[in-house]
């Protein structure tokens, strides 16, 4: 499994930065209504949990949470945040969180597709089933092939700005750098007007087809229970639900 987070992530300078330049976060709407009203799971491991914003939205809920993520900027940021104690912070991977089954897995945003390799993908697929309790549930998203997002990935159409007290004003924008088969590499340069500073980061996700991420599914022992358009990015994006074993089905 990678354990070498990107720099948007990893470095602190851009850690603490984060929330400001992706202030929008209506695409964990969904997560939260499927994991606390349809299958009303008590325990969530939020894996690849960033800053913190999913993790700590369900500890307000009410339930007990572990985000995990290899990024340790990103889980400093996290324990800064206001009522970041309802929340079990780990820095590092799946494995080296402290072993416990919970109600429901989720990985938000782009966490699904950073898995370049297919080892990586299937032990991280393994390592969610064991954790999952009977009738648990896993839910994540990955971006549609189809919509060939990365040609939407220029400095004219993703540039935006952001003013951030005690920092000052900020700029980012994406550029992709190379398209190979399914693996898309991309910048991220950030520029801190304050001094100058641009500090880089260089990121790449693999844009699997549904059919073969149902097929790592199933090749982990999860059986698929619902694969829905996202509500936020509808012909984008799709939100995959799976539970282990055969015999499991959505709630009514």
């Amino acid at each position: 499994m990678p354990s070498a987070p990107d720099s948007v992530f990893a470095d602190m300078r851009l850690a603490e930065v984060y929330d400001a330049l992706d202030p929008d976060r209506s695409d964990l709407d969904e997560y939260e209504a499927a994991v606390v009203d349809e299958f009303g799971a008590e325990s969530v491991l939020d894996l690849g949990c960033g800053t913190g914003t999913f993790a700590l939205r369900l500890g307000a809920r009410g339930l007990r949470v572990t985000g995990v993520d290899p990024a340790r900027a990103s889980i400093e940021v996290a324990r800064r945040k206001p009522d970041a104690d309802s929340v079990a912070w780990v820095a590092g991977t799946l494995f080296d969180a402290p072993f416990a089954t919970v109600d429901a897995i989720t990985m938000t945003a782009n966490v699904a597709q950073v898995f370049l390799e297919d080892r990586d993908w299937a032990e991280v697929l393994e390592a969610a089933h064991a954790r999952l309790k009977p009738g648990g549930v896993l839910i994540f998203e990955a971006r549609r092939a189809e919509d060939r997002a990365w040609e939407r990935w220029t400095r004219e159409l993703s540039h935006h700005t952001a003013e951030v007290p005690t920092i000052g004003m900020l700029e980012r924008w994406v550029e992709v750098a190379a398209v190979e088969g399914e693996r898309v590499t991309f910048d991220q340069p950030t520029i801190f007007h304050a001094d100058g500073a641009r500090v880089d980061s260089t990121s790449t996700l693999r844009f699997r087809s549904r059919e073969a991420i149902e097929d790592s599914l199933n090749r982990a022992g999860f059986r698929m229970v619902g694969v829905r358009d996202a509500r936020y990015a509808p012909g984008r994006e799709w939100v995959y639900f799976a539970v282990p074993g055969p015999t499991a089905r959505l709630r009514s």
